[in-house]
């Protein structure tokens, strides 16, 4: 397919994958049938790349390109590269700024670096599948050392208010970040987003923008979920909180009702 086909742009956790992991057989058809039709379905992602090539696997699926880390690294697929993947654009910052600023204003937060390589280095471990495989444990002042991709910050001691007036106070300049679903942050180079990442894509595709579909559920989505609604399709799925499902041209069910799959049912 050349005239028609679609820009598929898919959330990982929280859309195509439920909290356990597990990913349903409607969802998994629904992806098989748009590949198998020539439409571009691929992934954008907040997860480093370790974290997101075995999803692809278990979707059985080789897109051209792959976004991760929030749009800081974009994978382009190589035959001839080890896992089956190169790092075809990599967006870096000195994290030292942001980091010292947030240390002060966070007590007992756990910090994370990603570098350009995809390694991890982080003060305490991180109680989730999104950081990759390749990292080590870290005195913060060695976090200061290297460019960053993405800088993660979580903070066990707020709930989720608390953690947002404290990360307004911050006043986070020349980055870019997101806020998760619990006390989590995502900071990104600046201007650099999972919307960025893909309208690189999308050039380099050449599919209009009347034809990109994006379906996520967190805030770290809601510049992709903007990006799609201008001319194509931004979706938010059904458990989405309300700033996110505010920034979608459209809705879906929850991903535990199979939202992903009912709305990649309508292409």
């Amino acid at each position: 397919m050349t005239d028609g086909r679609w820009l598929v742009a898919l959330d990982i956790d929280g859309t195509t994958m439920h909290e356990d992991g597990t990913i349903s057989d409607a969802v998994l058809e629904q992806i098989q049938r748009l590949t198998s039709a020539g439409h571009e379905v691929m992934l954008a992602t907040g997860r480093s790349a370790s974290a997101t090539l075995p999803v692809l696997e278990r979707l059985d699926i080789a897109p051209r390109f792959v976004v991760c880390s929030n749009g800081a690294i974009t994978l382009h697929r190589d035959p001839d590269a080890p896992t089956g993947y190169r790092r075809e654009w990599v967006e870096t910052f000195d994290p030292t700024d942001v980091l010292t600023s947030i240390r002060s204003h966070l007590t007992g937060a756990r910090y994370a670096v990603e570098d350009e390589h995809g390694y991890y280095r982080y003060t305490e471990p991180f109680p989730d599948a999104t950081i990759g495989l390749d990292s080590e444990h870290v005195d913060f002042d060695q976090l200061l050392l290297h460019a960053a991709t993405r800088v993660v910050v979580i903070s066990p001691d707020h709930d989720m208010e608390e953690f947002l007036q404290v990360v307004e106070k911050m006043g986070l300049n020349r980055v870019s970040y997101a806020i998760g679903w619990t006390a989590w942050l995502d900071i990104a180079p600046d201007g650099v987003n999972k919307a960025t990442a893909m309208e690189r894509v999308r050039e380099e595709f050449g599919i209009p923008r009347s034809r990109v579909m994006a379906v996520g559920d967190g805030r770290n989505d809601i510049d992709l979920l903007l990006w799609a609604s201008v001319s194509g399709r931004g979706v938010a799925m059904g458990q989405a909180p309300a700033d996110v499902i505010e920034a979608a041209g459209e809705i879906t069910a929850s991903v535990l009702d199979d939202g992903l799959a009912l709305v990649l049912g309508t292409l």
